[in-house]
């Protein structure tokens, strides 16, 4: 039997979370689903299952025409619609118009993207050969604004007051809802995109012009806007945007980190709250020593981690200015970045680490100045959707952390993994995530039950988040 149609790359998801269950299956169909799951084939086997459930043939196939961004596991839906071997989730898509349209607007963002393939390539490359720290990421606000107004979008530059935010935009009809997507752009002082933000910026776009693409072609309200987010690097740039408004017309917003791990593997775990400190002390050149009170606090501090928890992370510098081992230093800085798993703990190990820094003030003499910038709040899975939480949980976003390949002991914010996000093959993997997260927002905006469930799923964990009130003094962005 002949294939008919095509779904795309899914690349990176098994069949079980890729495919929605809306048929029963028969028991031999429930036997080949489970050959199909579990086992990896390699192109050369040229395998080809059939499946049939109420008279419908299922045929899935690997993908011969575009191996070079696809894994030989991978598999694509070429007709039909998939036998189930559970009960169907409440999500599940029922209506086969629905199940239909999802189908074409697979194909259409598989084709887009692929054509904006070598495009993107470059845009990736040519932000990561110019890094710019926070605030400062002017060469890639030009270049992201420029290929966004020559896709057709609707361009916002210096968005909100910021020199290096923007916003872009494109609309469909009248009445649909609103995706939107983040685009990371800073580097990191002295080791350049160790954080892949080149990918993220370059995957945010890639995102935008494939939805805007699939929301013209087949006539879906809705619309889709994008923003360059500075400054991630420390300097919260998105929570700035949030309490600017950035984020009050949108009904979802989508973005994937690159981290390191196996290949096609990706985490939907939790990640920390985090609070950066700003510290500085001062003396005088006549006997008041500011370095004094700077080492004090820090070995403070490192006996204190013995009795912190095990999920806790503190971790800070030294800096200081026109210091001379011949002059008593009169100025001294720290900067400290506190993490916990949760809002509640991260408050109470604070306010431990300023009565540290406190102490170092009291015991030398010198007059201390505490500054805290923006707190980010920890990420919150979603039981429809995995969903990043802004930092002050308030809007539904997708954030999963995607694995490219590194060196050994390449993980973020080493210079191994510098060099690995420019690699071929960090952007072979970027691109599948992206056509994941141009997909996921798609069913945001043609699937009302789907989007119904996922901001029922974000609103019933409300209640848990209120429980942990902010304190201290800590801006979480509300």
């Amino acid at each position: 039997m002949e294939s008919t149609s095509s779904m795309g790359c899914f690349s990176n998801f098994s069949l079980r979370s890729l495919l929605p269950r809306g048929i029963k299956p028969t028991s031999a169909a429930k036997a080949q689903v489970s050959n199909v799951i579990e086992p990896s084939w390699s192109m050369d086997d040229k395998v080809r299952r059939q499946w049939r459930s109420g008279g419908q043939p299922l045929i899935l196939n690997q993908h011969g025409h575009h191996y070079d961004l696809c894994s030989g596991g991978d598999w694509i839906l070429t007709s039909g619609r998939p036998p189930s071997y559970s009960a169907p989730p409440e999500y599940a898509i029922n209506d086969s118009k629905i199940w239909a349209l999802g189908i074409e607007l697979a194909k259409t963002v598989d084709l887009k993207l692929n054509e904006l393939d070598p495009q993107l390539r470059e845009l990736s490359l040519r932000i990561h050969s110019h890094p710019e720290i926070g605030f400062q990421e002017n060469y890639a606000h030009d270049v992201l604004t420029a290929f966004l107004e020559e896709h057709g979008f609707k361009v916002t530059r210096h968005y909100l007051g910021l020199k290096t935010a923007w916003r872009a935009e494109y609309s469909v009809g009248h009445g649909g809802r609103v995706l939107g997507v983040n685009s990371e752009m800073d580097a990191l002082p002295g080791i350049g995109h160790a954080c892949g933000h080149n990918l993220i910026a370059m995957s945010g776009v890639g995102v935008a012009v494939a939805v805007k693409t699939a929301l013209v072609t087949h006539d879906i309200p809705g619309k889709v806007v994008i923003l360059g987010t500075p400054a991630e690097e420390g300097g919260g740039g998105k929570i700035i945007l949030l309490k600017k408004g950035a984020y009050k017309d949108m009904d979802v917003c989508v973005m994937s980190h690159p981290t390191s791990g196996e290949a096609h593997s990706a985490a939907d775990g939790s990640s920390t709250a985090a609070q950066t400190m700003f510290v500085e002390y001062t003396g005088k050149a006549e006997g008041i020593n500011a370095l004094d009170a700077a080492v004090s606090a820090y070995s403070s501090i490192s006996s204190l981690r013995q009795q912190l928890k095990p999920d806790m992370r503190v971790h800070g510098i030294i800096q200081g200015s026109n210091w001379a081992p011949n002059v008593i230093p009169d100025n001294a800085r720290l900067t400290y970045i506190i993490r916990a798993s949760n809002k509640k703990d991260l408050v109470d190990l604070v306010e431990r680490i300023e009565r540290c820094f406190h102490a170092a003030a009291l015991a030398t003499g010198c007059c201390v100045n505490i500054e805290m910038n923006h707190a980010y709040l920890d990420l919150r899975q979603n039981s429809v959707l995995v969903i990043f939480n802004d930092p002050g949980h308030r809007i539904l976003t997708d954030a999963k952390l995607a694995a490219i390949p590194t060196e050994p002991n390449g993980g973020n914010h080493t210079p191994m993994f510098t060099r690995a996000a420019r690699t071929k093959e960090a952007h072979v993997a970027t691109m599948k995530v992206t056509k994941g997260l141009a997909l996921t927002g798609l069913r945001v905006l043609y699937d009302k039950l789907f989007f119904e469930k996922v901001k029922a799923a974000f609103e019933a964990g409300k209640e848990a988040r209120a429980l942990a009130k902010p304190g201290n003094g800590i801006d979480f962005g509300h």
